[in-house]
């Protein structure tokens, strides 16, 4: 069985010619595909019924995530689903949204995707990390979290503005599937979304950075950093190599540097553990000059037993950076009462 969501535009064309088809078949399946969301290839009326019954008879299928759950945040901007994939395995995806600035105008709908159910970076302060990992999923089925959010939104006149990929798993350790999806979502006869509207979210496998910056794609790239030093950043991120912080760093240069794209450092702040004006110092002094973003991330309750930081310790620790030159901001999180938010997915249903 193939999943009509894996192929990209050039693939679905050739497939319509090796089945004698003329070449503007191809689009008369797209555009449904992208636009409409049919849930099965019976529902794609444009193409003739012998058409239809060829693709079902050679095994293609239009996939589909199955929602099974969904809860809503207190001010309705987030909405988290449990969905269950095509082979009956289920993740966490994620909408986020923020009003336009622009009168009238759409709100900002960014849909967080999952690339792995579970984890294996085993990250101590990340309820997706404490899960384990259990298996890398399919370009189609990260396509489908899209999809399904994209329908949703549809029938309410809206649209998806931002893609990232900071759900559950790490997308380097899921690397071809991830970038398949990717290409698929951008192409133009495809979803079609821009490139520069998609960040993804490393913990910093570096082979996988250096890989990205070579794929001629216009992505933002945001790597996991956490520490300023090694000693720490072990602690927190056990699968860390001996010498992470200079390696991640390093490969955000090159990424910079092939791509023209700065690089945000993410660093989630926990209370007694890596958030002293110490620690901002070593940090200031670790990205002073080298051009990246860093974005606070106040850490979000999960099973470990991280504490927030005080909105005072979050204050000083942003104005050490700042008045380093190092350029930052802190996260506004949305949806952490319905664990919805950095750090907070897993499969089990809460909320």
């Amino acid at each position: 069985m193939t999943d009509l969501y894996r192929l990209l535009p050039e693939e679905m064309e050739q497939l319509v010619i090796d089945m004698g088809y003329p070449r503007y078949r191809a689009d008369q399946i797209l555009l449904p595909l992208y636009y409409k969301f049919p849930k099965n290839i019976s529902e794609l009326k444009q193409l003739p019924k012998e058409m239809r019954e060829k693709l079902i008879e050679a095994g293609y299928t239009i996939g589909s995530a199955k929602e099974i759950h969904r809860v809503v945040s207190d001010d309705g901007d987030t909405t988290k689903l449990l969905l269950n994939l095509t082979d009956e395995t289920s993740i966490e995806t994620v909408l986020i949204q923020y009003p336009s600035s622009k009168i009238n105008g759409h709100p900002r709908s960014t849909i967080c995707v999952s690339t792995q159910i579970g984890c294996a970076m085993k990250c101590v302060f990340c309820a997706t990390g404490q899960m384990g990992f259990e298996k890398n999923i399919k370009a189609e089925e990260i396509v489908a979290q899209v999809i399904h959010f994209a329908d949703i939104l549809q029938q309410r006149g809206e649209h998806v503005t931002n893609l990232v990929f900071m759900g559950m798993g790490e997308p380097m350790a899921n690397y071809d599937e991830m970038i398949r999806a990717v290409r698929i979502l951008t192409h133009d006869r495809g979803f079609g979304i821009g490139q520069r509207n998609i960040t993804i979210s490393t913990i910093g496998i570096v082979s996988g950075i250096d890989k990205l910056a070579e794929e001629n794609l216009q992505i933002g790239l945001a790597i996991s950093l956490h520490a300023p030093n090694n000693e720490l950043r072990k602690k927190l991120v056990p699968t860390a190599g001996p010498n992470s912080v200079e390696d991640i760093i390093e490969a955000g240069r090159r990424y910079y540097k092939k791509t023209g794209r700065r690089v945000t450092f993410e660093y989630a702040l926990m209370a007694g553990i890596n958030d002293s004006s110490e620690i901002a110092t070593e940090l200031a002094i670790l990205l002073k000059g080298n051009g990246s973003h860093v974005n606070l991330i106040p850490i979000n309750p999960t099973a470990g037993d991280f504490k927030r930081p005080t909105q005072d310790n979050v204050n000083e620790f942003e104005q050490i950076l700042s008045n380093a030159g190092v350029n930052c901001t802190v996260r506004v999180e949305k949806g952490i009462e319905i664990s919805a938010a950095c750090g907070q997915l897993r499969t089990d249903i809460i909320g």
